[in-house]
C-alpha cells in the first residue's frame, strides 16, 4: 500500500464488495485514507481523477490498492459521467458502496467577507460541483445497486456554524447535507443508505485553499473537547462502519468526526 502516514487495520469486513470513489487528490486526502481503510477490509475499488495533474498522483495510489479501473470524470459534463458509469457497470456490474468526496469554490470566495466576494456565476459553480454532483453521483449508482448498498459524502461544521473565510464553502456545505437527508429518504426503500461525515479540520489539498486554513487545524485542536487533531484512522473508521454492514439501519445522518469540536461551547480559556 502506498505511503500514507497512518496504518489502516485488516480485515474482511468489506470482502467481495466492489465500490467507487470520487475525489482523492494525493496521500493526504480524506478520500484516500477511507479508500485505503476499505482496501484493507477487502473491496475492490474504482477511482476518478479530473485532469493529468491529478492522475499522476492518482493512479499510483490506486494501484497500490489493487485497483485496476481508473476512469477520469468531470462531475460538471454528463458524457463524462455517462462514461464513468458505464465503465463501472461494464467493469463492476454493481455497485456495493460510493465515496463522494467533490467540492469546490473559486479561492478568492475563500476569504474575507462572504456578502461582498461572492458573485453569481462562482456561486453556481460551487454548489453544481460541491452539492449537484452528489445527487448525480446517487442517481447514477443507485441503478447498480439492485440489492441495495450505502453512499457516504464528505462535510463539514461550516455547513451549521459561520467559519472565518469558509464562506461559499460553507453555505454548498449546508445544500450537501440537507442533499444528503432527501437522497436518503428516495433511495431508503431500495435499502440503499446514505449518509455524510463531518470531519474536523485536517492537512489536506482542500484547507490549503482557505485563507487562514492552518489556523483552523490548531483552533479545532484548541477548542476541541479531546484537545486532539482530527484524525485520519478516526474519519477512515467512521466511513467503515457506514459503508459496511455494520452501518445497517443508518441513513440520512451528518456523523461528526472531529474530537468533538462541533459540540463544544465556551473553551476553558473562556471561562
Amino acid at each position: 500500500m502506498a505511503e500514507s502516514g497512518w496504518n489502516m487495520p485488516k480485515g474482511e469486513l468489506m470482502k467481495g464488495k466492489k465500490g467507487l470513489v470520487l475525489g482523492v487528490a494525493n496521500a493526504n486526502s480524506i478520500a484516500w485514507g477511507i479508500a485505503s481503510q476499505l482496501a484493507a477490509q477487502g473491496a475492490e475499488l474504482a477511482f476518478t481523477y479530473l485532469g493529468e495533474g491529478l492522475e499522476r498522483r492518482v493512479r499510483p495510489l490506486a494501484e497500490s490498492v489493487g485497483a485496476t479501473l481508473i476512469v477520469p470524470a468531470d462531475v460538471t459534463d454528463d458524457a463524462s459521467m455517462d462514461a464513468l458509469f458505464a465503465e463501472v457497470e461494464k467493469t463492476f456490474g454493481t455497485l456495493d458502496f460510493v465515496v463522494h468526496s467533490v467540492a469546490f469554490a473559486n479561492k478568492n470566495e475563500l476569504q474575507g467577507s462572504f456578502v461582498d466576494n461572492t458573485t453569481r456565476d462562482s456561486f453556481l459553480l460551487a454548489m453544481n460541483i460541491s452539492v449537484f454532483s452528489f445527487v448525480d453521483v446517487a442517481k447514477r449508482a443507485a441503478r447498480l445497486m439492485p440489492d441495495g448498498g450505502s453512499m457516504i459524502t464528505l462535510t463539514y461544521l461550516g455547513s451549521e456554524r459561520a467559519i472565518p473565510n469558509y464562506n461559499t464553502m460553507g453555505v454548498a456545505k449546508a445544500g450537501l447535507e440537507a442533499a444528503t437527508r432527501y437522497i436518503a429518504r428516495d433511495l431508503g426503500p431500495k435499502n440503499i443508505r446514505v449518509n455524510a461525515i463531518s470531519a474536523g479540520a485536517m492537512r489536506t489539498l482542500s484547507l490549503a485553499g482557505i485563507s487562514g486554513g492552518r489556523g483552523m487545524l490548531s483552533k479545532g485542536r484548541e477548542m476541541s473537547a479531546m484537545k486532539q487533531d482530527t484524525s485520519m484512522e478516526g474519519v477512515a473508521g467512521c466511513a467503515l462502519w457506514l459503508l459496511s454492514d455494520l452501518g445497517l439501519s443508518t441513513t440520512g445522518e451528518v456523523v461528526h468526526v472531529d474530537a468533538g469540536f462541533h459540540m463544544m461551547g465556551l473553551s476553558d480559556g473562556d471561562e
